[in-house]
């Protein structure tokens, strides 16, 4: 009969009330929850159960057909499968080695037949006598209870009188609780259910402890024989069990739930229930059948407590508002910050000291924080929603607006304030933010360009003069962006404000050739006008101010600056080197024409070439001084090699005293030109004397060349024969012994000085001579002197 009456309950069990599914049971205990948990009548025990179903009804106040009908709306399928492990079978199987001390001895089978005996009803009575003396104490009376809303908790966390009073009671029960006795003949499966869902904890595990002593007296009498019927009865206490776990966890889960109508103070009496369960069940961990993993299961229904609070917080998409992160991440703080406020103040006092309840809420907040924060940046794109997750993580979440809170204080020690996130999650984010803010850069600077291009070339616009000098502010839109991203960086910390520089110079490497290519497009077209030079030494000059101000990030990051220094360096050389070219190709045509047949009589060749280097002389007045003297010595050197190459090339041979006439021009020009770069503050001084040397070989006697060729040679020692054969070309001296004695007297003064000259002060070296054509020009002098007279 115990057999067909084990099937028959579980059959009631597994169709009616879902019992293989302990989420299904999870719901309806929830159910049981919004319902005020009445107490449904048993058709077994209505007798000997009609006191506590009197006191449940006055209680609770309501019936049982909306306890049948409503559904649970707070209870999620991720509690169920965290805190519903496959449990270990709470009965004993057959052979093992011990039992329960509170199992009866084997002396002979009895009757399976389950009967409501007098001392079970005086027990179940007794439950009910208790738990009516503890709501009395609570002052609840018999008619429904309601919440009270929660005052707003303060730093003070001071606590309304109400709430100080069930607090006070709640305080009471579990200094003086203690488990019921377990009964000798428990409920039936279907009633212990209907106790769970209820939330008769107490009753519902006592008749559990009842229903595991009486399957191992049963196991232990058929030792040969293992009935069906035990077999199924095993089955069924195993699933109560894990109904009651999920029971509990649902319980624990919704405690810190806020706003939750399963939240008046009965639901703190129930969490001094859940604690004194889990204390018995860890206590009989060494009994045979028993639980494993309550106390991890209350652990993993706070942690999902809190993950459903975190879920409720609101998060706007960045359509509806640019700041939907910030925002979103200040709310959670606040959040968090309350909930464990009413930890201290509401939930600390339903536990025992051992089970460390703040430290758990704090840890388990600290866990769905950061997974929270890794589901939120899977959305983020934005640099400053990169910079919101820094931010929060680093800075504000430890901060006195949240876990530094004095709120929290004593219970939240100093080292539990910062939020525990893996080291390579938070270089994740660092890596993205640095990665957004590169391509965000490369934005920018593609920006400067086109405004540039807008704002400048388009409308031919000529560049402001700063402190003197030609400026474009390239520099400072260019600097003020990068300082801006460093310093919001250095905020969050060290770590990150180096890789922002490395990040930086990373794309800066690459700017100078693209603002090189777009000018240079745009302004090829204007290279004969002023405004085209103007615009050349303006960013010279702002890309080298640029260069000086990225010296501050030497030690930050010395490889990547090294490289965006090379770049700069090889704009700013373009630039100076496509003016110079420039001012080249304008003079050529002038200083080609000089030295000939016309410059006799011509004037103007020389008249352009001065104006043309009186105007590079006005533009070089607006360059940097350390790109300004290089310049202007470039400048300088070119005019006096052109100048002097044009005696070289055997274009022109004076006769008729005409030699006389061109020293004296040649003198003139001269004058002017060194008196020009000598304004242009040329520091080649050592090229001023060569024109008038020369001008002086050219225009005195043929006797008193020797005596002028010797400061010649001595402040140009690189001067070689081919050069001075030119000159006296150009002199008219093509051939004969002067030329020779000449040349001869060359040779022997750079035999007695020896000097090979300064390479950094070579002229001559650097103008190629005509090649002689004389074919006589080469024949020693004694050979003709037959020919040759003394005179």
């Amino acid at each position: 009969m115990h057999g067909q009456m084990a099937e028959t309950t579980k059959e009631e069990v597994d169709g009616g009330n879902e019992v293989n599914d302990p989420s299904e049971w999870d719901e309806d205990a929830t159910k049981g929850l919004k319902n005020g948990g009445e107490q449904m009548e048993s058709p077994v025990k209505e007798k000997s159960l009609g006191v506590l179903k009197t006191f449940r009804r006055n209680l609770k106040g309501f019936s049982p057909k909306t306890q049948k009908d409503k559904r649970s709306e707070n209870t999620d399928d991720q509690t169920s499968n965290s805190l519903s492990r496959p449990p270990h079978s709470p009965s004993l199987s057959r052979g093992s080695p011990s039992q329960s001390s509170l199992q009866s001895p084997k002396t002979e089978k009895t009757s399976l037949t389950r009967t409501m005996s007098d001392s079970a009803v005086e027990i179940t009575g007794s439950l009910a006598r208790r738990g009516a003396l503890f709501r009395q104490s609570l002052g609840l009376g018999t008619k429904k209870y309601k919440q009270e809303p929660l005052e707003p908790v303060t730093e003070a966390m001071t606590l309304p009188e109400e709430q100080t009073e069930v607090v006070d009671a709640v305080l009471k029960l579990r200094d003086t609780y203690t488990l019921p006795e377990i009964p000798p003949m428990p409920l039936s499966v279907m009633e212990i259910n209907r106790l769970i869902e209820k939330e008769h904890l107490e009753e519902a595990y006592v008749n559990l402890l009842s229903l595991c002593l009486e399957l191992q007296r049963e196991q232990a009498l058929d030792q040969e024989d293992y009935p069906i019927e035990l077999v199924n009865k095993e089955k069924d206490l195993s699933l109560l069990f894990a109904t009651l776990r999920n029971k509990m966890s649902a319980i624990v889960r919704n405690s810190i739930v806020r706003n939750s109508s399963d939240l008046p103070s009965r639901n703190k009496e129930l969490l001094v229930y859940v604690a004194t369960i889990i204390l018995e069940e860890e206590k009989r961990q060494g009994e045979p059948g028993a639980m494993q993993g309550w106390r991890e299961a209350w652990r993993d229904a706070v942690l999902n407590g809190v993950r459903d609070t975190l879920k409720k917080v609101p998060l706007d998409s960045c359509e509806q508002n640019t700041s939907w992160l910030a925002v979103h991440l200040g709310l959670v703080g606040k959040d968090v910050k309350e909930d464990l406020e009413r930890v201290k103040t509401e939930l600390l006092n339903s536990y025992p000291a051992d089970f460390n309840v703040f430290e758990t809420y704090v840890s388990c907040h600290h866990e769905a924080v950061v997974e929270h924060l890794k589901r939120l940046l899977e959305k983020v794109t934005e640099l400053k929603d990169y910079y919101a997750l820094l931010d929060f993580i680093i800075h504000r979440y430890p901060s006195e607006k949240i876990m530094g809170s004095s709120s929290l204080q004593p219970e939240l020690k100093e080292d539990q304030r910062a939020l525990p996130v893996d080291k390579d999650f938070l270089n994740q984010i660092k890596d993205k933010y640095c990665a957004r803010l590169q391509a965000d850069m490369k934005t920018s600077l593609n920006r400067i360009i086109d405004l540039e291009n807008e704002e400048m070339w388009k409308e031919k616009r000529k560049p402001v003069i700063d402190e003197g000098i030609y400026s474009s502010h390239i520099d400072m839109d260019i600097w003020t962006h990068i300082t801006g991203q460093v310093q919001g960086s250095r905020r969050i910390d060290v770590n990150l404000e180096q890789k922002v520089v490395r990040s930086c110079l990373e794309e800066m490497k690459t700017f100078p050739k693209r603002f090189e290519s777009a000018f240079v497009e745009w302004s090829s077209p204007l290279s004969n006008s002023s405004l085209w030079a103007e615009y050349h030494i303006s960013y010279i000059n702002s890309f080298s101010a640029l260069k000086e101000h990225m010296e501050s990030y030497k030690d930050t990051s010395p490889i990547q600056l090294e490289l965006v220094q090379k770049e700069i360096d090889r704009l700013t050389t373009s630039l100076s080197q496509a003016v110079m070219e420039n001012f080249k190709k304008d003079v050529e045509p002038f200083l080609r024409r000089q030295m000939t047949g016309k410059w006799f009589s011509f004037d103007e060749d020389f008249l352009q070439l001065i104006d043309r280097t009186k105007t590079l002389s006005e533009q070089s007045k607006y360059m940097t001084p350390k790109h300004k003297q290089a310049f202007v010595n470039e400048a300088h050197f070119f005019v006096v090699k052109e100048y002097v190459s044009q005696l070289m090339k055997n274009n022109y041979l004076c006769k008729n005293r005409k030699n006389e006439t061109a020293a004296t021009k040649i003198t003139k020009q001269w004058e002017e030109l060194k008196e020009i770069f000598q304004d242009m503050n040329s520091s080649l001084d050592w090229l001023h004397p060569v024109g008038n040397q020369l001008s002086n070989i050219i225009g005195c006697k043929k006797s008193e060349i020797k005596r002028n060729l010797e400061p010649l040679v001595e402040s140009y020692p690189d001067i070689r024969k081919g050069h001075l054969s030119a000159v006296l070309y150009f002199r008219g001296i093509t051939r004969g012994r002067e030329k020779h004695t000449i040349l001869q007297r060359l040779a022997e003064l750079k035999q007695e000085t020896g000097n090979p000259g300064n390479r950094e002060q070579a002229l001559f070296s650097e103008i190629q001579a005509a090649v002689n054509t004389d074919c006589l020009a080469g024949t020693p002098f004694s050979c003709l002197s037959f020919i040759v007279p003394d005179s």
